[in-house]
């Protein structure tokens, strides 16, 4: 075998392995303490579609002026959000007051779903023995 058939065969291996490979991101999410039940709730589902597709979020929640006072909104509103939630997230850093915000990093609790055509055509191969 040649050198350079064995370059290139490292590079195909090298291409072939980062493709199937899952990097996720931190996506953010900011809000104000005087939100509304509705308005709440779609941040949550943003956050669910965030951790579905295998993302970690993080939530802000943004304080002006005299809001700073009354810190205590701010954690009700975060405890909220994880019970919301409940086991499809995992709190990687805990709700914490930094500046003129409190943030917290949510990840997925379970791996993203795959939505590859390999699963999907298991099922309905004809050429597959049937019981």
């Amino acid at each position: 075998m040649d050198y350079g058939k064995f370059q290139y065969e490292q590079s195909k291996k090298i291409h072939s392995m980062k493709q199937h490979q899952r990097t996720g991101q931190v996506k953010e999410l900011k809000f104000r303490p005087h939100i509304n039940d509705h308005d709440l709730g779609i941040k949550i589902h943003y956050v669910e579609r965030f951790l579905e597709e295998g993302n970690k979020a993080k939530v802000a929640l943004v304080f002006r002026g005299r809001e700073m006072i009354r810190s205590e909104i701010g954690t009700e509103l975060m405890q909220k959000m994880i019970t919301a939630l409940g086991s499809k997230a995992i709190v990687e850093s805990p709700p914490k007051f930094e500046g003129t915000s409190m943030t917290m990093v949510l990840a997925p609790a379970a791996p993203p779903k795959s939505t590859s055509k390999e699963s999907k055509g298991m099922e309905d191969d004809p050429s597959s023995p049937k019981d």
